[in-house]
């Protein structure tokens, strides 16, 4: 009975320990008047428990449309939504570094953290590790690897003709298209697919270790001291698997290449340029360099892109006059099968039917999570957030604002991105509108943090996107049937069912 007074009395004294330190917290907080819920205030378990729910991206809309431009969703973390500070936030100086959310990241190896490009807080560590890869992610590098998208294309379509036109069977195509995704990324870096699409399955377990571990990442991001004690748990480690397995091929990959001295004049890929710096300037990228950008390019460039062909596809078939608008410019282009993102970029309405879809569906559904600097930051109505706080927008806000988007803001309506003839808009009020659009997209982040695969992730959209509505005609199995989504960082859908024919114009 000793030992449970002593227990009981300890815990209650933990107890009431923790609950005097979180009123004082709440009391001298230097953001406290800024709103939001109310034990969001008090501690971070309040923004734990939403993400663990699976839908955050939500309530952050419904509190910014209830509070204001700025929403405190913890004891020092602020949710703003005013598209005018989001260039001062994500500038390419890096003035407001990365919070500890992102060290999740960092992989441990003993007792030494290893971090990478995506994980990074200093900026530079992450201009030092940019330096040598940053050229293979311009969109005039990308472009050399139109031909490995193409062949990929062509299988994709193979298998789609093979397991669901000839059979009739309804396809899985939120499960399809992230097999594309993570095939069409692997042959651009290795000329050769993962081969998800051959298997029509996760054979490898990769994509549900994906999953995993954006789920971890999400929900113990936001109380990222957790982590030490979870995944890098010296001892027993508690969190997702590893990547091991991505890791070792990545590295066979590098090495098979370098053995054999392989050259594809007609169709070089990222490997090969990766390793044309490492035999030109081996101060800058070894083996180990190389085996990382590899690795980044596998891992961080499917989910996004797969992402994203999803919602096109998804809001274009439940919008049926979208559907009939975007086949009718396909089919008045005079397109070739694959089609060139040449011939794909300049289609009008193509172009606003994919931007539209980033914009109601953006691929991260957090705040992009950055730290105040030394020079504080001012809001627009003059509230002062001071040095150490941690401060971020999230897409699935911003993009929703109507000053910017219109009344209808929440509606998927591609016409808003082309000019507004009937109304009479004049050429200048639409490039004014269009800027402050662009500008405000969040959708592959903003700054000197931008995604690094942007382009590549735009380059497979135009190209996939207008060759899978010219050669098919898709229709849901139940068109009243809702998709699912789980915010996890990434907004992942799945339950897209749908029946594919192929178009009798071709």
């Amino acid at each position: 009975m000793f030992l449970v007074s002593v227990f009981l009395q300890s815990l209650g004294s933990t107890l009431l320990l923790t609950l005097v330190y979180s009123v004082w917290i709440y009391f001298t907080s230097p953001i406290k008047s800024i709103p939001g819920p109310f034990f969001a205030k008090f501690t971070n378990l309040w923004r734990f428990f939403d993400t663990y729910g699976g839908r955050p991206e939500l309530t952050q809309q419904m509190l910014h449309e209830k509070y204001g431009n700025a929403v405190r969703l913890g004891p020092n973390i602020v949710s703003i939504s005013d598209p005018k500070l989001l260039r001062t936030l994500y500038n390419t100086r890096g003035d407001f570094l990365k919070s500890k959310f992102y060290t999740l990241n960092d992989t441990k190896v003993g007792s030494q953290i290893i971090h990478n490009v995506f994980s990074t807080l200093s900026n530079e560590f992450h201009a030092s590790a940019m330096r040598p890869i940053q050229k293979f992610y311009k969109m005039s590098s990308v472009l050399t690897h139109e031909p490995l998208v193409d062949d990929t294309i062509a299988a994709f379509c193979k298998r789609l003709d093979e397991e669901f036109v000839e059979t009739g069977k309804a396809c899985k195509m939120d499960e399809w298209l992230l097999f594309f995704a993570w095939d069409v990324i692997a042959q651009m870096t290795f000329s050769r697919p993962m081969g998800f699409m051959d298997q029509g399955k996760d054979y490898s377990g990769l994509l549900a270790t994906a999953d995993r571990a954006l789920d971890y990442f999400a929900t113990v991001g936001q109380m990222p001291s957790f982590d030490h004690w979870l995944a890098k748990n010296p001892i027993r480690p508690i969190g997702p698997p590893s990547f091991d397995l991505a890791a070792i091929y990545c590295a066979q990959q590098a090495l098979e290449r370098q053995e054999s001295n392989e050259k594809r004049e007609d169709k070089p890929d990222m490997l090969d340029g990766f390793l044309e710096v490492k035999k030109s300037n081996p101060e800058i990228m070894n083996n180990q360099v190389v085996i990382g950008a590899l690795l980044v390019n596998v891992l961080a460039g499917s989910d996004t892109s797969a992402i994203l062909l999803r919602s096109i596809i998804y809001y274009t078939l439940k919008n049926p006059k979208v559907y009939q608008k975007l086949r009718e410019e396909l089919d008045n282009a005079d397109l070739v099968h694959p089609v060139t993102y040449a011939a794909a970029s300049f289609l009008p309405y193509l172009d606003a039917v994919i931007k539209e879809s980033m914009r109601i569906h953006p691929s991260v559904g957090l705040l992009l999570e950055r730290v105040v600097p030394e020079s504080c930051l001012t809001l627009s109505d003059g509230t002062v957030i001071p040095p150490g706080t941690i401060v971020g927008m999230n897409g699935w806000v911003i993009h929703q604002n109507k000053e910017i988007y219109g009344q209808d803001a929440a509606c998927f309506k591609p016409e808003r991105w082309l000019r507004d003839l009937g109304a009479g808009e004049t050429e200048d009020d639409f490039q004014a509108r269009l800027s402050l659009m662009k500008t405000t997209d969040l959708t592959f982040g903003a700054g000197n943090r931008i995604c690094l695969g942007k382009n590549i992730s735009i380059l497979e959209v135009y190209k996939v996107i207008s060759t899978f509505f010219l050669k098919y005609d898709m229709a849901f199995v139940d068109p009243a049937k809702e998709w699912h989504v789980q915010n996890s960082w990434f907004v992942r859908q799945s339950g897209i069912d749908i029946k594919i024919q192929r178009r009798k114009r071709q």
